[in-house]
């Protein structure tokens, strides 16, 4: 996959085709990348941990997860998917479009899956071993798996319809819900907040021009932020800065000085030095490592890492 389509916040690139809207991918952290920005997407996606552990957060609450979990994020959800401490994690995406199982039409089915798409109904984020339900919902997605890995003939057909027994496995067991009002209001500042900043990082921003944005006060501005974010704006933006600039170490032939520029960083010295906070190493030496196959994993991983 391609890294920079995770450093998006409103994901508008298309994960899925017209005709089947269905995709899934595999991938790992951090020898793919070091995290997966916070963002947002049309699509529902089920996130499926085939080995170690690491951290995902879906509307700003975070959950642990381990090898057989699955996180479930529905259309416009806030998600963030984090390295552990000295852990590695193996995963796969699954993303889909609603309308693949029928959500947006008149029929039952879609009179049943659209209050479930729409976060109309409690479900558990985290689909683990502690539910009911697991085993079940583990082996639809075992068929999916290798239903996509053979691509026979008509396998749409198998995958539509195991994707349709996890949606009735869901919603069978779930609970009214009506969303906190205060809470829809902070998730909706929060996407606000993250647009301007995937629009503006490039050049300076204050935290005064932030909290203009959502209309805040700049000292509520900075409590709100801290509070939803784990920490300051300034922190924040930085670190997205470096996430932009280690991309295009990778991806580009652009010199160091013309990254720095290009992501906000009005001095090139204080680039080097936040850089080399974040990632360990200097920009020059990212990008060397990048190019000879060197791995940032830890050699020794924690033993609770191991499954």
């Amino acid at each position: 996959m391609n890294r920079s389509q995770y450093d998006t916040y409103h994901e508008n690139k298309a994960h899925t085709t017209p005709d089947f809207p269905y995709n899934t991918y595999l991938c790992s952290i951090p020898l793919d990348f070091p995290e997966v920005s916070v963002h947002w997407h049309n699509e529902a996606e089920l996130v499926a941990v085939k080995k170690g552990s690491g951290r995902i957060d879906v509307d700003l609450i975070s959950y642990d997860v381990s090898e057989g979990n699955m996180i479930l994020i529905l259309p416009g959800q806030l998600h963030s998917i984090h390295q552990k401490a000295g852990c590695e994690m193996e995963y796969e995406n699954i993303l889909f479009e609603p309308s693949l199982l029928g959500a947006e039409e008149r029929g039952l089915c879609g009179r049943l899956l659209q209050p479930l798409f729409a976060g109309q109904l409690r479900l558990p984020v985290r689909i683990d071993q502690t539910l009911s339900y697991y085993e079940d919902a583990a082996a639809c997605i075992g068929r999916i798996d290798s239903l996509c890995s053979r691509q026979s003939f008509g396998y749409q057909l198998a995958v539509k319809g195991n994707l349709f027994s996890l949606m009735y496995l869901l919603v069978t067991h779930h609970t009214e819900r009506a969303e906190p009002a205060d809470r829809k209001r902070s998730i909706e500042k929060v996407k606000l907040i993250l647009s301007y900043i995937s629009e503006n990082y490039t050049r300076r921003l204050t935290i005064e021009e932030a909290a203009g944005v959502c209309y805040y006060s700049k000292s509520h501005f900075m409590k709100f932020f801290k509070a939803v974010m784990g920490e300051g704006f300034t922190s924040y933006l930085n670190g997205y800065r470096l996430r932009i600039a280690a991309q295009l170490l990778l991806s580009t032939s652009d010199s160091v000085l013309e990254i720095s520029g290009k992501t906000g960083f009005e001095n090139l010295s204080y680039f080097n030095r936040q850089f080399k906070s974040r990632y360990g190493v200097s920009p020059g030496q990212y990008r060397k490592r990048a190019e000879t196959g060197q791995n940032t994993l830890p050699q020794h991983l924690s033993s609770d890492c191991r499954s």
